[in-house]
C-alpha cells in the first residue's frame, strides 16, 4: 500500500531521452522524438542561420538539421562516434534534426520531481532560456529542454 502511495506522490510520469552536450545533461520529452540516427552526411544549404548545418534525407523526407550547441551559444560541435542526430516532431507534423554529443538513456521522472526554472538576472539568459526546468533523480540533476525555444521559428528565411 505504501508503494502505491509513493508512486502517486511523483505526479504525472514523463519519459525523457537524456542527451549530453559538452559536460551537461539535458532531457527531451520522448513524445517529441521521431527518431534517433547516427551522424551522416549533411547537405549544406546556403544563406541560412549559422546554427543550421543543412539537410538530411530520412525515409524520403528532407529534414533540416541544426547544431543545438550553436543555437544555445555553446562551443561548436565536435563530431565523434557517439554523436547523434535526434529527429524531433515539430509543429504541423514537420521534422527537424538536432545534433547532440551523445544519447545516454531513457529516464522516467515524475512531474513533482521537476522544478520549474525562473531567472531574474540577465547573466546567462541566452542559454537558460532553453531550459524549462530541472529534474532530480538518483543519478543527479538533468536540465529539461524547452523545445519551443529550440525551434527555429524566429529565424526562418523570409520568402
Amino acid at each position: 500500500m505504501n508503494e502505491l502511495r509513493d508512486t502517486q506522490d511523483l505526479g504525472e510520469l514523463i519519459q525523457y531521452i537524456i542527451i549530453k552536450l559538452g559536460d551537461e545533461q539535458y532531457g527531451i520529452d520522448i513524445k517529441y522524438i521521431d527518431n534517433i540516427v547516427r551522424m551522416q552526411q549533411i547537405t549544406r544549404v546556403p544563406q541560412v542561420a549559422h546554427y543550421l548545418k543543412g539537410v538530411i534525407n530520412i525515409r524520403g523526407v528532407i529534414v533540416p538539421v541544426m547544431s543545438l550547441r550553436l543555437k544555445m551559444d555553446m562551443n561548436p560541435d565536435e563530431i565523434t562516434d557517439k554523436s547523434r542526430i535526434i529527429i524531433l516532431k515539430a509543429e504541423e507534423d514537420t521534422l527537424i534534426g538536432i545534433i547532440v554529443d551523445q544519447v545516454n538513456q531513457v529516464l522516467t521522472l515524475g512531474s513533482k520531481s521537476i522544478e520549474k526554472v525562473t531567472y531574474s538576472a540577465d547573466k546567462g539568459k541566452k542559454l537558460n532560456s532553453f531550459i524549462s526546468g530541472v529534474g532530480k533523480y538518483e543519478g543527479g540533476l538533468v536540465s529539461i529542454l524547452d523545445l519551443g525555444m529550440v525551434e527555429m521559428e524566429e529565424d526562418k528565411p523570409k520568402a
